[in-house]
């Protein structure tokens, strides 16, 4: 099969629904010639399901980035799709959680801001590191954030978590340059998702995109963001990396 992931495997995470910027991320690489794994977390029987709409169904793999045990065992159970010689071409870190708490920045919790950053942040270099076993040749890791450079309305305490993710982003880039490894984010604009209906105010946040993307913004469309993934996972950008991709119809650049 050609394509600009020919002959590559890829790691999928944070698959919900066929709406999701993950599942068009994984549908896109399947169509570019990738293989594909993908992990669920929670309600693992949904994301099987979900998984048979690809272009080629394909297995899930249960990863809770916040059990331990989970990520040690991370690369046996990739070896048991793919064989004992396996190797991972590419990881797509989707995940991304806040309790209620924190998205209320003056009252917030340390238990409400700890999970969110260790969800969001932290997991981006421990799934990284896991999966490096089987990346003895290198590859693409490929994060998806939500601008952090402002403050976005009600997005509060996941906004820094945000925050930490793309710094988390550019020291994993430093620190695995030398492994041939680079890691990247896309910066996606919002998207009608499951896991927008847990961010309260989330309509008065997407709103800003109706009126100040010059080139549009479809709040119902992850197609987009999903390329610009596949697009940073592909050999096309060889020497790229701590970079952060703007998927967002161009809001990011926008003054008053």
């Amino acid at each position: 099969m050609s394509g600009i992931l020919a002959g590559k495997r890829i790691l999928v995470t944070g698959v919900l629904t066929d709406g999701s910027i993950a599942f068009h991320a994984a549908k896109v690489a399947q169509e570019e010639g990738a293989e594909v794994l993908l992990t669920g977390f929670g309600r693992l029987s949904l994301v099987e399901r979900i998984a048979k709409r690809l272009p080629k169904p394909v297995p899930v793999i249960e990863l809770d980035v916040t059990n331990q045990e989970h990520m040690d065992a991370l690369p046996e159970r990739i070896r048991e799709h793919w064989g004992a010689d396996a190797q991972l071409d590419g990881i797509v870190h989707s995940i991304a959680f806040g309790p209620q708490g924190a998205f209320n920045f003056l009252e917030a919790s340390w238990e409400d801001v700890g999970t969110a950053v260790h969800v969001s942040a932290y997991s981006l270099k421990s799934l990284t590191m896991a999966c490096l076993p089987l990346m003895p040749r290198g590859g693409s890791v490929v994060g998806l954030t939500f601008d952090a450079q402002i403050a976005w309305p009600k997005y509060d305490w996941m906004g820094v978590a945000k925050a930490a993710l793309e710094s988390t982003s550019r020291y994993l880039a430093r620190d695995l340059g030398a492994r041939n490894v680079r890691c990247n984010l896309v910066s996606a604009g919002p998207i009608k998702s499951m896991a927008a209906k847990s961010i309260p105010g989330f309509e008065e946040l997407a709103d800003v995109w109706n009126h100040r993307a010059p080139i549009g913004w479809d709040l119902t469309d992850p197609d987009p963001a999903g390329r610009g993934v596949v697009g940073l996972l592909s050999d096309f950008f060889p020497k790229t990396t701590g970079e952060i991709v703007h998927v967002d119809g161009g809001v990011h650049m926008m003054g008053a």
